[in-house]
């Protein structure tokens, strides 16, 4: 039996890969291990037959042989730890890749979440225009300290990791906002993961759900 996963069935990104259910399908795809995918509409998602899987009412979920999992992170970890190819064999390189999914989802990505709570979201409150620069400049902080970090290195602690699997997805959610483009190497790091092949077959199948859903 393969794992199912849930994705939305009409995508708010519109087919650019943003949805968090993309990073599992990336680290599916880069362990090789075969899924399936149940659609979710946004009314779905709330309902309790839902949110006996994701209790907070989003997406993804994860299931397989009687486990059901929430949170693209913890998804991701399981996938890696279960699967070789995500996560280094020597234990405390294993122990810095973890980190490094932590560090994508709770310290880079929630100033980024801000942002586009701020642009999406909060266009209409009269703090709009003195808080979005504000939010800018915490992104940058982490963006120069990230940067730094990578330095000229291809990936941020040895071989491509589960690590740079989330940071890299945290990172494209600046795609619009050209904050990225300020750090070159980030840039360029944001493209080899889109170079990978797992990648370019998991952003394959989130487009295609897009499209039918737009012709349907």
């Amino acid at each position: 039996m393969s794992p199912t996963i849930t994705a939305f069935a009409q995508s708010p990104d519109r087919g650019r890969g943003l949805a968090r259910d993309m990073r599992v399908r990336w680290a599916l795809e880069e362990v090789g291990q075969p899924y399936d995918v149940r659609l979710v509409s946004f009314a779905e998602m709330k309902e309790p037959a839902h949110r006996a899987f994701h209790p907070f009412g989003q997406i993804p979920t994860y299931e397989d042989a009687g486990l059901a999992l929430f949170e693209s992170g913890a998804i991701v970890l399981h996938i890696a730890e279960r699967h070789a190819g995500l996560l280094p064999n020597e234990a405390d390189a294993r122990a810095r890749a973890i980190a490094w999914m932590f560090a994508a989802v709770g310290t880079v990505e929630a100033p980024i979440i801000d942002l586009q709570t701020a642009m999406f979201m909060e266009r209409d409150k009269p703090w709009h225009e003195e808080r979005l620069p504000l939010i800018k400049d915490r992104i940058r902080d982490r963006l120069g300290e990230l940067s730094r970090r990578l330095g000229d290195a291809d990936w941020l602690d040895g071989a491509f990791s589960a690590g740079d699997l989330m940071m890299a997805h945290v990172l494209r959610r600046l795609s619009v906002s050209g904050l990225l483009d300020e750090y070159p190497n980030l840039a360029a790091y944001v493209a080899r993961g889109e170079a990978r092949p797992a990648y370019q077959r998991a952003f394959a199948d989130q487009l295609a759900v897009f499209t039918a859903a737009s012709s349907g």
